[in-house]
């Protein structure tokens, strides 16, 4: 029996797309800067906690709902971590383990009152946004707290050890080329192992030229990405870090029961807890691990600052909830992938970064990166109503 072959998915591509054609733009209108290799790994650095809470984010709008706290969790976060390593010189696991309990309990706390008392979780998180920047202010006494050790602010802004290779004038990082070599490789047996996967249990597939096509454009980009880091200071440890909560939260929400039971529940409440979920203890567990996710980002964002300042974080669950739609997220909930968020938290990092290069202001950007989520979330509902 022949296998069946699927449509064109648009929206499955369509970020890649654009992600491509966005910074292609803005490589003409900027002359080139955004390609440099300082601005490649820039984008990294100013991005590495955006893609944490995109990741957290998109359990939350799986299950139809966002965190609007997340932004002032970051900021309290990364300022407890920051007050006791400079004004109780606590040893760094000390303040980082404070930074991520502080974020557990704010999610926790969240936790409690959606999943238990039945709280709207835009209530309750709208709740926790001003809770959050009060408790930040008080505890910085509305100053900066810094400069913080060079061994701290390393997460946030620290290389991996590099294996410099010089050939003639050319140098470049080895360690970077590896990585790429196993990305290849490891994209590469994903992709087979889904085609035989649906075709083993009568799936849709797409054509052949399409598989290749994607795969040609995904291992171009990973070598376009590692080369320009290779040519500069090597990998961020940020990259590392986000790199593999990248792959945890892959593995949670495609491989396990209870990411399943978060798309259940974000597709259908109702049946979701006739079918044996406990719906509660689903959304204890997404709004928990958003305030430990917020930890993580807290540490990041300290560390690239080399201090902890009152108005960190503003803004963030914006960029964080955008990401989301723009990769793919349904707004009503129960669709979205955790590589789709990552691409979404990528095509507004390059949207701001481009925009920045060009010399916009922060006014106009906020009015571009506006008109980009209407956009996102225009395009999901009318690809629901023509498919309905």
């Amino acid at each position: 029996m022949n296998a069946k072959k699927a449509n064109l998915d648009i929206k499955q591509y369509g970020m890649i797309i654009a992600l491509i054609a966005i910074f292609a733009v803005f490589y003409i209108l900027s002359g080139g800067k955004n390609a440099t290799p300082m601005n490649i790994n820039n984008l990294v650095m100013q991005n590495g906690y955006v893609v944490v809470l995109a990741v957290g984010m998109l359990l939350c709008v799986l299950t139809g709902n966002v965190d609007l706290g997340v932004g002032s969790t970051v900021a309290l976060t990364g300022a407890m971590s920051a007050i006791f390593v400079v004004d109780n010189g606590a040893p760094l696991w000390v303040a980082f383990l404070v930074a991520l309990a502080v974020g557990l309990a704010i999610g926790v706390f969240e936790g409690l009152f959606i999943a238990m008392l039945g709280i709207p979780p835009f209530i309750v998180t709208l709740a926790t946004m001003l809770i959050g920047r009060g408790l930040t202010y008080v505890a910085l006494k509305a100053q900066t707290k810094g400069p913080l050790p060079d061994t701290y602010n390393a997460i946030g802004a620290g290389y991996l050890p590099t294996l410099t290779i010089q050939i003639g004038n050319f140098a470049f990082d080895l360690l970077c080329v590896i990585v790429a070599v196993a990305a290849t490789a490891l994209i590469i047996l994903a992709e087979l192992r889904s085609v035989r996967s649906k075709q083993k249990y009568g799936f849709a597939t797409n054509p052949t030229w399409q598989v290749i096509l994607k795969l040609g454009v995904i291992i171009t980009l990973v070598w376009f990405f590692m080369y320009r880091l290779a040519t500069y200071r090597g990998i961020p440890i940020v990259l590392v870090l986000i790199a593999a909560l990248i792959g945890i939260y892959h593995f949670i929400t495609s491989k396990t029961v209870a990411g399943r039971q978060i798309y259940a529940l974000g597709g259908n409440e109702k049946a979701a807890r006739l079918s044996g979920i406990n719906t509660k203890k689903v959304y204890f567990w997404v709004y928990a691990n958003m305030g430990l996710l917020c930890g993580i980002a807290g540490i990041i964002l300290s560390a690239r600052n080399a201090s902890a300042t009152p108005k960190a974080g503003d803004g963030f669950e914006m960029d964080a909830i955008a990401a989301c739609y723009i990769g793919g997220a349904a707004t009503a909930g129960g669709v979205g992938t955790i590589i789709g968020a990552v691409v979404g938290a990528f095509v507004m990092g390059i949207l701001n970064n481009g925009m920045s290069l060009i010399g916009w202001s922060t006014d106009l950007q906020k009015v571009v990166k506006g008109l980009v989520l209407l956009g996102a979330v225009t395009f999901d509902l009318i690809s629901k109503r023509r498919k309905a």
